[in-house]
Formats: C-alpha cells, structure tokens, sequence
C-alpha cells in the first residue's frame, strides 16, 4: 500500500467532528440550581441537605409538604390522617378549565388528593398535631377538604390532649368553591377556640406566600406565632392597598420582618432551626403542664 493509499485510509476512518459534538455527555437539567436572590449556584443534593435554604444569602426556596414532613418530625414517626377526602366540584365552576378537571391534573402533578396533609407526629419526641399546606396545590387554596382536615386535626389534638402545629403556605380561600371555602375560616377557627379553652397549644408556622384568608383566619390566632424570613404575609395585595389609602407603602410591607416589628408576630426562624426551635417550645410548655 502507498503512502497516499494509507493516508487516504485513515482520513476515511476518522470520525466526523458533527457526530463527535453529537455524542457529548450531556448533563441532565435540574441538577444545578442558581438562587435568585444572591445567584448562587449550587448543586440540588446541597441544597436539599441545607432545608432548601441558600448558605450564602439565606433565601427560602418554595419546599413541598413531603419535604417539610422530613425536615420537622422525628423520622419514621409522621401518621397521616384523613388522607382520602377529596374536594367535589358543587358549583360546576370553570374558569380558563373546569374546576374538577384542574383538581385532577393538581392530584397527577403533586401526588396529593389536595393542598394539605394532616396527621400525627413527634418532634424532639414530643407527640403533635400537624398540618402542613402545600402550595403546589392549586396555590395551597383553602377549599372545603383543606378546613375539614384542619378541623378533624385540631379535634383529635384536643381529645388527645396534643399540641397543634400548622404550616402555612397559601393564597387564601378557593375562589372555585365560593361560599363554601368562605366557611372554613369559621369552622376551623372555632375547632382551634375549644382547643384552646382546653389549655392546649397552638402554633402557626407562616411560611412564604400566608395570605388572604388564611391569615384572615387560623394563621394568625396562634398562641406562639412563628414566621420563616422574609415571608410574604399578608390579606390583601400591596397595590391594592395602595391604591385604597393613595399612600406608598415600605418596602418591606407585608414582609415577616415587618411584621415582628409591629408586634404581628412573635419569632422570624430560619428553617434550618424550626425543628429546634418548636422542640425548645414543646419541652417548654410541657413542663409548664406537668408544674
């Protein structure tokens, strides 16, 4: 064989560069993750070790209810209740779909029947109520299963004699069951009332977004009420308010921080320390009982 034959075999066998860009490693989305208020970027398995929690800035990512329920109770410990109340479509309401039709994909894309689960627990081995909403969820509306598994919970709390502990995420009421999502402000008011007459404890967790009736309602009738940093809490929308009193408003209105310093609520914890934070209270109060 020729020297030119040779080189003319060999050039043949290369491989063309199109394919050799085509067959690069390609790395999977999702793995790193760029917070949006410092613009850290950072590997997911940290993030989720550090509670969705930037290190750097300390911004609170959006975390499900699943993820809460693993990084505030005690492992191996969480007893859900009432998981299988659904919501029903009473008023055959449709918007840009039909109510019964988003409620159906909500329950394919989150894994929820709706946006809270409630159930029984212990954190720093002490036995609690808790109900953790998840915004996921059609926005962590309150319909009529959300108040009826909350007021179920803080029955059985007050029978048992149990803490109740709510973690608020939500947009407020469920425009799509109208007077009846109304209802269950009322309703799960009430239920916390005999709970407390009973000499038990109640603690809200506020997380970001706790608004409209939410707030207007359970959220902010806890006997210790805890928000995470820089929490939106409000009833309602900052340009709506603005535009009915014609003033400006700070810029950290409706902010948790703002809100500790008016006296609205009692403790900002990051949620790296929330399971700390309400075993310290639980002991606390615990002992109170037994004095």
């Amino acid at each position: 064989m020729s020297l030119s034959d040779w080189l003319l075999e060999k050039k043949n066998l290369q491989v063309p560069c199109s394919n050799y860009n085509d067959n690069k490693i390609k790395i999977p989305e999702g793995l790193w993750v760029k917070c949006e208020k410092c613009g850290l970027l950072m590997y997911y398995k940290a993030l989720n070790r550090n509670f969705k929690v930037c290190p750097q800035c300390n911004h609170h990512f959006p975390t499900s209810s699943q993820e809460r329920i693993e990084q505030v109770l005690d492992p191996n410990s969480w007893l859900s209740l009432n998981n299988n109340l659904t919501s029903t479509d009473p008023l055959g309401f449709k918007d840009q779909k039909l109510y019964g039709k988003r409620l159906q994909d909500m329950k394919v894309k989150t894994g929820l029947q709706d946006a809270v689960q409630t159930g029984l627990g212990l954190i720093g081995s002490k036995p609690v109520a808790i109900g953790i909403m998840d915004f996921r969820f059609m926005g962590g509306s309150m319909g009529s299963v959300v108040g009826e598994k909350l007021t179920r919970l803080i029955e059985i709390a007050t029978t048992k004699l149990l803490p109740v502990i709510i973690i608020c995420a939500s947009g407020g009421a469920r425009m799509q069951e109208g007077l009846l999502s109304l209802m269950q402000m009322a309703k799960i008011s009430s239920a916390l009332q005999k709970h407390h007459q009973a000499g038990l404890l109640y603690i809200p967790v506020l997380t970001s977004p706790t608004t409209g009736g939410v707030t207007a309602s359970f959220a902010m009738l806890g006997d210790i009420i805890i928000a995470e940093p820089q929490a939106l809490i409000a009833f309602a929308g900052r340009r709506v308010i603005e535009q009915t009193i014609k003033e400006d408003l700070p810029n950290n209105f409706q902010k948790s921080e703002y809100l500790f310093e008016h006296g609205f609520i009692d403790l900002i914890v990051p949620r790296t320390n929330l399971k700390q934070k309400l075993a310290q209270i639980l002991s606390l109060h615990d002992n109170t009982l037994n004095m």
